[in-house]
């Protein structure tokens, strides 16, 4: 089978295309013929080296995938022809941009029916960090306020939608050329952060969920009692402290396998109430170039590599 892996640390071009031996499944675990995976910043990180979350190269990359159950281990959940999507194995290696994938059934969920692959590859990491941070630690509500900052890219465009699912009034960060994305996807109040201080323009807030290490600023919009949400900053104990000394709570997200907030997730994609943003699709051979498109930090919502 076909495999991105890389053997050492850099730019997107010590991406390459090698040929593996394809997986067998064990015990509990699923063998998916991956059709489309999707590429995230963390992807990115971790191949340059900024974040060595898998220690040295050589190693696969990718978590995202989306594709058709080919065979299952004794005692797995699914059956072959099941289609299933989901974030196996992170913080550890999956290696999703390849043609097949190994892994425990109970770190994927059936695909959303009204997704086709290359959209419900878009879903899992992102949609995750978001419902994981919203949902689990700050436990919003309805009618409490919400600021998301980077409300455009993949986190930010799900936590849009999870809080409004959830009744929360949202309050988004977004550059001018995103404004239309965010509006669309239910944003009830806009924010330039290019043109103006969002902490001089907003106050009484229930939960930041912070995508941009602004941790420190963000307490001076978050109301007594409320929940800073950092997804860049969970490993600050100083920060922890910081905001649990101010009256607020602090919850930093690291973002793990849950089929069944996946299942969750997809009910309300097949609802309607949430769906994902695809801004660039590229085929399994330009995973450099879906690199230099995500490490721009320009990306409105998702890229998704096409596998099969």
């Amino acid at each position: 089978m076909r495999a991105v892996i890389q053997k050492s640390f850099g730019g997107p071009e010590v991406l390459e295309l090698a040929e593996r031996d394809k997986p067998a499944p064990l015990g509990g675990e699923v063998l998916v013929r991956v059709h489309a995976s999707g590429v995230n910043p963390v992807d990115v990180a971790v191949r340059s080296g900024a974040y060595p979350l898998l220690g040295e190269p050589p190693f696969g990359v990718g978590w995202d995938i989306s594709g058709v159950v080919e065979e299952a281990g004794p005692g797995a959940r699914f059956k072959p022809g099941d289609e299933v999507f989901g974030m196996p194995f992170f913080p550890r290696a999956a290696t999703g941009y390849a043609d097949y994938v190994a892994v425990p059934s109970r770190q994927v969920a059936r695909k959303p029916a009204t997704l086709d692959h290359v959209h419900a590859a878009a879903v899992p990491l992102a949609a995750l960090t978001a419902w994981q941070g919203l949902v689990d630690a700050a436990r919003i509500s309805e009618g409490q306020r919400v600021l998301i900052h980077r409300a455009a890219g993949g986190v930010g465009h799900f936590a849009i939608q999870i809080a409004k699912a959830r009744g929360a009034r949202v309050t988004a960060l977004a550059s001018a050329a995103n404004h239309d994305l965010v509006r669309e996807l239910g944003a009830d109040e806009i924010i330039d952060h290019r043109t103006t201080d969002y902490t001089g323009a907003v106050e009484d807030i229930d939960v930041v969920f912070d995508s941009s290490s602004e941790g420190e600023r963000a307490l001076s919009v978050l109301k007594p009692g409320g929940t800073l949400v950092s997804i860049m900053e969970h490993w600050n104990t100083e920060l922890a402290a910081r905001v649990e000394d101010e009256g607020r709570h602090f919850a930093g997200i690291s973002v793990e396998p849950d089929y069944a907030s996946l299942e969750a997730i997809a009910a309300l994609i097949d609802a309607g109430r949430i769906r994902p943003h695809v801004s660039a699709t590229l085929p399994l051979e330009q995973a450099a170039k879906a690199h230099e498109l995500v490490g721009s930090g320009r990306t409105r919502g998702k890229v998704v590599l096409t596998v099969a």
